[in-house]
């Protein structure tokens, strides 16, 4: 290999500058690579988009949740978001104190607590579905629809062959209430 890493360089079909592996692999890392720095890219810029709403990420995915499944456990709803019970319970406290859920007694076991989304809750939940429409045109306006569709379908794969639960941000079993 040369030392001269322009001459290396190889282009893309579509024209677009491709630089030639370096010792380690291809230029940027293989793909689970690229998926790690885009994840983390894009989870610090959604975790910035949605601050303007005074949510966490792992609050947006709570509310995700409770509009999806309401009246959960606070014990399965721990369990869905892969976080100790003894976590949740303060998380779940920060959001029933500013209005957004309420926990309302189990009508089949009076011991346990059933979370509901209020009227606050689903209207920051409206304003959240705007915020994270906007990040995903962010994060993929490099994109055609077509690819994004691909991209899309490739990655629910991977997901599914990897077993992560759809919807559940793996980050949340290491979170720390707010």
């Amino acid at each position: 290999m040369s030392m001269n890493r322009e001459a290396d360089r190889q282009d893309r079909p579509d024209g677009t500058p491709q630089a030639a592996p370096g010792p380690g692999g291809p230029p940027g890392g293989g793909a689970a690579f690229l998926l790690a720095q885009l994840g983390a890219h894009a989870a610090e810029r959604f975790a910035e988009r949605i601050a303007a709403l005074d949510l966490t990420p792992a609050q947006a995915g709570l509310l995700r949740l409770l509009v999806q499944n309401p009246g959960r456990s606070q014990r399965e709803l721990a369990d869905a978001l892969g976080m100790p019970p003894s976590r949740f319970v303060p998380f779940a406290d920060g959001l029933e104190q500013r209005g957004l859920i309420e926990r309302r007694r189990n009508a089949e076991d009076r011991r346990l607590y059933a979370l509901h989304l209020t009227d606050d809750g689903l209207a920051l939940l409206g304003r959240l579905r705007e915020a994270a429409m906007a990040h995903e045109q962010d994060v993929t306006q490099a994109l055609t629809p077509e690819e994004h569709a691909h991209l899309t379908s490739l990655l629910g794969r991977i997901t599914a062959q990897q077993h992560l639960t759809p919807g559940i941000h793996p980050g949340y079993r290491t979170m720390r209430p707010r």
